[in-house]
């Protein structure tokens, strides 16, 4: 049985357990539908396999999944950390060290690969949207906290990280060594493309990290000054960022109407509307996307396609824009959730349904070459997300 199978069946039973849970407790609260009903399940189960496992488990353990199994169905970002895991985490937030460029979140107990950073040592490797991480530095990361792995991943400049990864288009794991950096984002860029006799300024960013809106609007003008009037966003592998700078992305290309909106359940709605004065352009615009596209990016795709500002080319985004704390209990352990969302205009929560193209096009996958343990050495196939982005734009009546 290879890994890529047994990981499958521990998806599969996952999910299973989840099924048969549910139907448990929506069983019982047909005649009393309370936490109180949905807290003596839990408790039923708990003590059947305390009584009734082939052997004798280790509770702590069986505590600890179904804690980080509860938080996985309801955010796939959530952590719950112990005592000492969140001291560590406490501090790590004081003095944050050089990562390897990984955003995380989980998916069936595991780690799973949001996006790896262009330009850091997890992109340089190879590591890409959708794989998964099964152990780091020889710790299975089932059931472990998304905040720890983090912790576990941070480190000094030049050491090393050793991961084992289960790869999209692999059968079997690989063992991969990446080396921790300082990482820094590639700055946005801008350039002019000719298509088809038309001038298209196109513009890409890998963050939307505070100032990055200004950079873009800066681009936008330099390139109408060289003659562009058509224009390319290209926020593909965007999945880091302040989601108000998302706001203000979208703002340079609007000048009115609902961008997005922010709600919790003890978070009152707050609406984020585009302002006529912050308007950049109104030329004919394409936004790239495709599955790294995460968080700020994902909140300015969503509000340029559904006000009809853009057209969205690519593949279906990750799906992740909220606003996450850690909430304390009494022993010092801690659970970092969100308490509030983001929302596109026609009010789907973003990191629940993600964002959809109106054109959807395939990003072609880079070939493999026949050295297997050498992943930057990869055959480039055409840039098909682009070459449609480009197409597309220039078909765009300007209003």
């Amino acid at each position: 049985m290879n890994r890529r199978f047994q990981f499958a069946v521990v998806a599969s039973s996952t999910c299973l357990v989840v099924l048969l849970l549910f139907g448990a407790v929506r069983g019982r609260s047909a005649s009393a539908d309370n936490t109180y009903t949905h807290l003596s399940v839990y408790s039923e189960v708990l003590s059947r396999i305390k009584m009734d496992y082939v052997e004798e488990p280790d509770m702590k353990a069986v505590t600890a999944g179904a804690i980080n199994g509860m938080l996985e169905s309801l955010d796939p970002y959530a952590s719950y950390l112990n005592a000492d895991q969140y001291k560590q985490y406490l501090k790590a937030k004081e003095s944050p060290k050089p990562q390897v460029g990984l955003v995380l979140s989980r998916r069936y107990g595991y780690l799973s690969v949001v996006d790896a950073i262009p330009g850091g040592p997890a992109a340089k490797a190879g590591i890409s949207t959708g794989d998964v991480i099964e152990s780091i530095n020889n710790v299975s990361t089932r059931d472990m906290p998304l905040a720890f792995a983090e912790i576990l991943l941070g480190g000094e400049p030049g050491t090393s990280v050793e991961m084992s990864v289960l790869r999209v288009r692999k059968s079997e794991p690989q063992s991969i060594t990446l080396i921790r950096a300082n990482l820094v984002s590639p700055p946005v860029s801008g350039k002019i493309v000719t298509q088809d006799g038309q001038q298209i300024g196109v513009i890409q960013t890998y963050s939307l990290a505070r100032g990055r809106a200004k950079d873009i609007a800066a681009k936008i003008q330099e390139l109408e000054k060289q003659g562009a009037k058509r224009f390319v966003l290209d926020l593909r592998h965007c999945s880091t960022g302040d989601p108000e700078e998302g706001v203000a992305v979208a703002n340079v290309f609007m000048d009115k109407g609902l961008i997005t909106y922010l709600q919790g359940q003890k978070v009152s709605r707050q609406d984020f509307n585009a302002v006529a004065s912050k308007q950049i352009t109104k030329a004919p615009l394409v936004v790239l996307v495709n599955h790294g596209t995460a968080g700020a990016a994902e909140i300015a795709a969503a509000a340029l396609l559904q006000s009809k500002r853009a057209d969205l080319v690519g593949e279906h985004t990750y799906g992740d824009a909220g606003v996450r704390k850690a909430v304390t209990m009494d022993d010092g352990s801690a659970v970092i959730l969100s308490v509030a969302k983001y929302y596109a205009p026609d009010g789907k929560a973003i990191q629940d349904t993600g964002v959809a193209p109106n054109i959807q096009q395939d990003e072609a996958a880079a070939s493999d070459d026949d050295d297997a343990d050498a992943p930057n050495t990869q055959k480039l196939e055409p840039d098909t997300i682009m070459q449609k982005g480009l197409g597309r734009v220039i078909t765009i009546m300007q209003n």
